[in-house]
């Protein structure tokens, strides 16, 4: 791994360090106020917040140990995402069907299954190959994804409004509210 991934890695390392921190602190200020959603909605989306960020650290972290690769580590946090995104869906099939807000579940729910798929293959090509660069750049674009939803998801609990995509899109052309 040359020194450029070494360092790109390492500020995803510290940059999802630094989000779970600021997640548990989001955490601890919303847990008392009064939420729309199902509690266990809100939980799954607490959850996957953490879950996106440890990612990041994980993969990152155990690929900079001097003697390790980027393969393993990639290939079991993707299995590790791919179980939490099935227990997403049943605890949202779960759910009295008008606090389940399925569409928007389900747009989470697809991307932490991209993510974890891509972490997958791409964790398996890196123990066949460790040293390929082509990988470690998908693994490098597929962490700053998981940050990214992590972000979004963490927003999500402390914000009063949706900051996904297309409920800002909708927001910014004036199809209804502030997006929910």
């Amino acid at each position: 791994m040359g020194s450029s991934f070494r360092e790109f890695f390492v500020v995803i390392a510290e940059s999802a360090a630094t989000l779970i921190g600021l997640l548990f602190v989001a955490v601890t200020v919303v847990r008392g106020r009064s939420q729309e959603q199902s509690k266990e909605i809100g939980e799954f989306r607490a959850a996957a917040s953490l879950l996106a960020f440890t990612n990041a650290l994980v993969v990152s972290l155990y690929g900079l140990v001097p003697g390790n690769g980027f393969g393993y580590p990639t290939f079991i946090m993707g299995l590790i995402g791919m179980l939490f995104a099935a227990a997403g869906v049943r605890a949202t099939l779960a759910q009295p069907a008008e606090q389940q807000r399925r569409w928007h579940q389900l747009l989470l729910i697809l991307g932490l299954v991209a993510v974890f798929g891509f972490q997958i293959v791409y964790g398996l090509r890196l123990i066949g190959h460790p040293g390929s660069r082509d990988s470690l750049e998908i693994v490098g674009d597929v962490l700053i994804a998981s940050l990214l939803i992590g972000i979004g998801r963490a927003w999500e609990l402390v914000g009063t409004w949706n900051a996904g995509m297309f409920a800002s899109v909708r927001y910014i052309f004036g199809r209804g509210g502030p997006p929910e």
